[in-house]
Formats: C-alpha cells, sequence, structure tokens
C-alpha cells in the first residue's frame, strides 16, 4: 500500500537502522520475571534486562485486543476500534507500524496472536505484514486448538463448539488440528519466527519482528517436565509467594517502599479455594507457561545470533495487560496443565503476579495497566563505566549492571520511537485519506542513554484509560481512576459504591491506598472534564474516512 508523505531520511546509510522485534507476552503480571522479582526461571529476559534496560513505569491498556490496537497504531483503542473496549481495528483513519515500517524498506514479520480481526482485510497481511503466522482470536488450547486427535483425549475448551480461527500467511484454518503430536502454541509461535528469519532476516534489508505470545494467557498448559520445576514451590501459597516478590521488588529497588503493599484483594481467599487440591498446581502450570515462553524467547534470540544480527537489533518485551483474575474452572476434577483440561489461575495467584499493585486486567487501577517493559539493544547499550553512571539522567538507575528507567512511558510511544529510529516521517495521508497523528512520544533519546526534556519532573504528561465501566486519567503525578458502575467484569463481580473518583498521588501512593478526592475536589473535576473531553474526541475519531 502506498502511504504518502514517509521518507526515510535520518541516516545516510540504511544498515544503520536497527532491526526491531517486539515481543508481547499475553496476561503477565509486573513481577512474574526473575528480573521483575519473581521466582520463575527467566534467564533469556533476565539476561536482556541486565544487558539493557527495565522500565518500571511502563503502562499499556487493560485488555489484549485495545493494547494491541494501540501499540500497531499508536493511538489511542478507543480512535480506531469498532469497540470502545477493543476488537476489530479499522483501517480507515491508522496506519500500522508494519505499514510504516515496510514502506520505509523492512521486512515485515509476525507470528503468534493477532486479536485485531479475522476478515482479509483486517488480517496482518492487509495491514503491512509480509509474513504471518499464528491465532487470530484470543485464547486457544495450547496442545491441540482444534479436532480430537487419534489416541489423544478430546481438547479441553472454552465453550463445547470453540474451534479459533487461526491463519497461515493469509489462509484460515479453521479448525487448526495440529499434525504433530508435539504441538505446543508457545514452541510453534518461536519455530515459525525462526523460520521467517531464516527466509528473511539475513539480507541486507533491516526487519521488523512482531512476536505476540499467547502464553501466559489462560487455559493452564504445560509440559510436564516445565511442571515439575515448580510443583514444590508454590506449596507455600500465593500470599507468602506475594510477600517473597514485595520484598525482592524493594531490594532491586525497582519499587518505592513509600508505595506500602494492598491488603490482598478481598477476592483471593474465595479464589484459592476454588482451585481446591489444584491450588498450588495452577500456579506451578502457570510458572511452567512464563518458563517455556523465556525458553522460546532464547531460541528466537539465537537465531538473530546466528544471522550476526544481534549487535544492532532492538529487541523490546512487555505484556499486554496485567495478570488475569477470570474463574474459569471447565474441568474441576482435572489437575490444570493437560490437553483436556481448561482452567484458569484465578485472583489469589493473578494479585500475587501483579505485585505490589491493585487489582487485574479488564481494570484501570495499576493492577490491569501496569506491566514490564525490557529494552536491548547492545550496539547502543554497551556496558557504562563509572563515569557514564555518574552521568546518569536523574531517573535514570543502575543496578545488576544494567538500567532501570522510572521515567513515564506508555504503549503509545513505541510507534514514534519505531519510526525515529527508522528514519521515517509520520505520515498525514494514506490512500487520500487523512490520518490521525499518533499521540505517543518517542523514548528513542531514553533508549540511546540519552538525557530528554520530553520527560522532565515537572512535566504533567495527560494519558487517558477506559475499559467496560472502568476509566482513568493520569496528568502528571496525579491519577483519577473507577471501577465504575455495578456489573460483572470479566467473570468478577462489581458491586455499587465504586462510581466515584478516586485520586492518587502516583509519585508518593503508587499502590493507590490513600484516595485523596475528598481532599482536593477540585483537581478531580479538572481531570474529568478532560477525561470526557478525550473520549468525545475519540468517539468523533472513529468516524472519520
Amino acid at each position: 500500500m502506498l502511504i504518502e508523505s514517509i521518507f526515510v531520511a535520518e541516516y545516510t546509510k540504511v544498515d544503520e537502522r536497527p532491526n526491531i522485534v517486539l515481543i508481547v507476552a499475553d496476561d503477565l503480571g509486573f513481577s512474574d520475571l526473575g528480573c521483575f522479582g519473581g521466582e520463575i526461571d527467566t534467564p533469556n529476559l533476565d539476561r536482556m534486562a541486565q544487558q539493557g534496560q527495565r522500565y518500571t513505569h511502563f503502562y499499556t491498556n487493560a485488555k489484549c485486543s485495545p493494547s494491541r490496537a494501540a501499540l500497531l497504531t499508536g493511538l489511542y483503542p478507543e480512535q480506531v476500534t469498532e469497540k470502545a473496549d477493543g476488537g476489530t481495528l479499522h483501517e480507515r483513519n491508522n496506519v500500522t507500524i508494519a505499514e510504516m515500517l515496510k514502506d520505509a524498506g523492512y521486512r515485515t514479520l509476525a507470528s503468534g496472536k493477532w486479536h485485531l480481526g479475522e476478515s482479509q482485510e483486517r488480517r496482518p497481511l492487509a495491514r503491512g505484514f509480509e509474513r504471518y503466522w499464528g491465532l487470530l482470536s484470543g485464547c486457544s488450547n495450547y496442545f491441540n486448538p482444534g479436532e480430537q486427535r487419534e489416541g489423544e483425549p478430546l481438547p479441553g475448551r472454552k465453550s463445547p463448539d470453540e474451534r479459533r480461527p487461526w491463519c497461515d500467511h493469509d489462509t484460515v484454518m479453521q479448525p487448526f488440528t495440529p499434525v504433530d503430536p508435539d504441538f505446543y502454541t508457545t514452541d510453534a509461535i518461536a519455530d515459525h519466527a525462526i523460520e521467517f528469519l531464516e527466509d528473511c532476516g539475513g539480507g541486507d534489508a533491516p526487519f521488523f519482528l512482531y512476536l505476540p505470545h499467547c502464553a501466559p494467557h489462560f487455559p493452564l498448559q504445560a509440559w510436564p517436565e516445565d511442571i515439575a520445576k515448580y510443583r514444590e514451590l508454590y506449596q507455600v501459597g500465593w500470599a507468602e509467594i506475594r510477600q517473597r516478590r514485595y520484598a525482592r521488588l524493594l531490594e532491586l529497588g525497582l519499587i518505592d517502599p513509600r508505595w506500602g503493599l494492598p491488603a490482598a484483594d478481598e477476592r483471593s481467599d474465595s479464589s484459592f479455594e476454588n482451585l481446591g487440591e489444584h491450588a498450588a498446581e495452577a500456579m506451578a502450570v502457570y510458572a511452567a507457561m512464563v518458563d517455556r515462553l523465556d525458553q522460546s524467547i532464547g531460541r528466537v534470540m539465537d537465531k538473530i545470533r546466528a544471522l550476526n544480527k544481534e549487535d544492532n537489533t532492538l529487541v523490546l518485551f512487555m505484556s499486554d495487560n496485567g495478570g488475569c483474575a477470570e474463574e474459569i474452572h471447565n474441568t474441576p476434577g482435572l489437575a490444570p496443565g493437560t490437553i483436556d483440561s481448561y482452567q484458569t489461575v484465578g485472583a489469589a495467584w493473578a494479585n500475587a503476579s501483579n505485585t505490589p499493585f491493585r487489582l487485574f486486567k479488564d481494570f484501570d487501577h495499576e493492577g490491569g495497566i501496569a506491566t514490564p517493559l525490557i529494552v536491548s539493544w547492545p550496539a547502543k547499550m554497551k556496558r557504562r563505566t563509572e563515569g557514564a553512571r555518574e552521568k546518569a539522567a536523574p531517573k535514570e538507575r543502575f543496578q545488576d549492571d544494567g538500567v532501570v528507567i522510572n521515567d513515564l512511558a506508555h504503549i503509545l510511544d513505541l510507534w514514534p520511537t519505531f519510526a525515529e529510529l527508522a528514519g521515517v516521517k509520520q505520515p498525514v495521508r494514506h490512500d487520500h485519506r487523512q490520518l490521525l497523528q499518533p499521540t505517543g512520544r518517542s523514548i528513542a533519546s531514553l533508549i540511546k542513554g540519552k538525557n530528554s526534556d520530553l520527560h522532565a519532573p515537572e512535566e504533567e504528561r495527560e494519558l487517558f484509560w477506559m475499559i467496560g465501566g472502568a476509566r482513568a486519567m493520569r496528568q502528571g503525578k496525579w491519577k483519577i481512576v473507577t471501577q465504575g458502575r455495578e456489573r460483572v467484569q470479566a467473570g468478577i463481580p462489581i458491586p455499587s459504591g465504586h462510581e466515584p473518583w478516586e485520586l492518587y498521588d502516583m509519585e508518593a501512593d503508587r499502590c493507590e491506598l490513600y484516595n485523596l478526592a475528598a481532599r482536593y475536589p477540585g483537581k478531580v473535576k479538572a481531570m474529568s472534564k478532560k477525561w470526557d473531553v478525550w473520549y468525545k474526541q475519540c468517539l468523533s475519531d472513529t468516524r472519520k474516512e
């Protein structure tokens, strides 16, 4: 597709532009990784963090498809999807990262979960990717997404008639019944990414690899050898694991001790009881899924190294939202993990995954929208000297041979960041239609280790969220948030009494313990008016042709 008003101008040599690998986990909590305070074995991601950067104040949206829409377009999902909480990505007013980079000469590859539309005009190939394999919709059985295979039990499903659409290049597979008896989704996503790199990553043109994994989104299913590593570890229970993670986060300096640790979510005890005799096993399976995710990332990185491309490859790892508290136990008589099981980890373990924050996926409190971000780029992130440490920016801190970035960043920032690093001017029009301009801010200077006045402490950057009945806005250090009206959100009952805006000072109280709305009603009123203006503008933007 022709994109008007794009040019490559920043670099004199195209091979100076970085390859870009964007890895997205699904429903991973803030503290699940070893380098973010967790006990799960994640050596490949830990290595990236130790050689690169960890961002402690990185925000996404609170659900899968809204985050993907914002990630790929640099726009709020309310501007570019057909539903306010995500869904199908329309093409009228936006250009994806892949379309932008492809026009600039990048090879554009994707393997994994799409979740932005299943019709031909809205699949990955129509939105700028030249190669694609993966799951078009939300979640699926990890061992066999399709029909029962001979000699195996019936695959566990979310509903009896569930047959999720998968896609190979532009051919939809529904149902998708793998021939290989050793098929496992996380492994297969990595296998296809490696195949694409083998075919397209070795030439002179830079590549963009989008790697949106399904793991560790439910159902809880993992290889037995991975589960065995964690079976004993979680016998101590979710509350003890949460306390250990909190202590480790403090030790690593990734959180502020002023924030405290919120009381355990009131849903947690009943959630743990619902898992019954399989309570510890559920988290063991979840950990095994994260472990296998890390293994698969290691295999992809091995391929990039084999192609001699590692030094100038920018790698980013993030989660699409916080840990998920949904309670779906379709096979309560079976231990989680197997092909015929279908269970979720539940609110108790999700509470631990999101340590130290409140609430979960589908909520705009920090537990739903704050996720890890790891950035690695060996060519620009060589280990610094003590002199460089002394010159570090005020919000930049060295730790474990890596750098911890405490600047505020948002998923919207990745589009302009990639555009800047690729030397691409943001397009104004596409196919004779006016495009909305991405509202994020490039963090390229942070990635390169340079000071930037875009993230000065006194700046009051404004960010907005909406998911279901939940809403939020952040302005500088202030955040207003509400769980919204009485309803059921992602299977979790929200009682009445949570409709009013809450107000928090995110510098002193990022765990949202002390609601200051009654003390500063003027601040709440002013910010809520801005939220209303933002939402009305989003509704107008979705109608633009």
